[in-house]
């Protein structure tokens, strides 16, 4: 689904006069999931990434296409369970993936654990009011 896209951006600072017109529509399945095919939402389960901005209910924007890369936030299984966390290297260079909350400890990955990356996090999408409710079909 399609909806309008303003003209102007919106300021954080001092307000500027409004404009009373649109430049179009805006989907997100044209700019930004650029990958449908290989794309899935998931919603977010517990605060472990409240330092990255992804909290407690977001829907996650996963791209399976995607490599992940040293820095990127993936949606991994452990040992058959799912978890969100930032991959990282450790200084020797083995793969961490990292809580951005420091009440978390980080997960050290080793050669001969099962850890299967499902795709690297593009986005995400946080409610800023209550009656904003996300709606996903079961």
């Amino acid at each position: 689904m399609a909806v309008p896209i303003a003209l102007e951006a919106v300021h954080a600072g001092f307000p500027s006069v409004a404009q009373d017109y649109f430049s179009g529509d805006f989907s997100f399945d044209t700019n930004v999931i650029t990958h449908p095919d290989t794309s899935f939402i998931v919603r977010v389960s517990g605060t472990s990434m409240t330092n990255a901005g992804i909290f407690d209910g977001d829907l996650a924007i996963v791209d399976r296409s995607l490599t992940p890369q040293d820095g990127d936030i993936v949606i991994a299984a452990l040992d058959g369970e799912l978890t969100v966390k930032r991959l990282i290297s450790n200084t020797s260079g083995q793969p961490v993936l990292h809580a951005e909350n420091s009440q978390f400890p980080d997960i050290q990955l080793y050669f001969d654990e099962s850890v299967t990356i499902w795709g690297v996090v593009i986005g995400n999408y946080h409610p800023q009011c209550e009656r904003a409710t996300i709606r996903m079909n079961a």
